[in-house]
């Protein structure tokens, strides 16, 4: 299997900058009082990138060493993407009025860049640790 893990970051990369992206573009059309972000093709798109997003995490989660997980990174990165999930799906909720919709989205967000640099530096501080943490 380990032959195949050059591609299953691929496409676990690939995926995580669309996820990423998608939400990004949800969120602000959304904010901008679009209606098109809920409908339901779209949100089957996203659930369809989120699927292989985890789908990927999950196989090359078999595929390393555990020894590698020892600093606890990736426990710190799966709360965050659980905490990202859960601020995306209350941001997109109707009854939301805008303040809230907007801090929602920008916690979701920040949660996300965090995932992404700690996945960067395979550190739980993620991208603080060019402050020198």
């Amino acid at each position: 299997m380990i032959t195949f893990y050059p591609d299953i970051k691929l496409v676990h990369i690939a995926a995580a900058l669309a996820s990423g992206a998608f939400f990004a573009l949800r969120a602000l059309a959304l904010l901008g009082g679009m209606r098109w972000p809920r409908a339901a093709p779209v949100r089957y798109l996203s659930y369809t990138v989120d699927t292989v997003l985890l789908t990927a995490a999950f196989m090359l989660l078999t595929i390393l060493p555990s020894g590698l997980f020892a600093n606890g990174w990736l426990w710190v990165k799966l709360l965050l993407v659980v905490a990202y999930v859960v601020l995306g799906i209350l941001a997109f909720r109707a009854q939301r009025r805008c303040v809230w919709r907007a801090a929602l989205v920008a916690a979701a967000g920040a949660c996300f860049l965090q995932v992404v640099g700690i996945a960067r530096f395979h550190h739980p501080l993620g991208w603080l640790v060019l402050l020198g943490g």
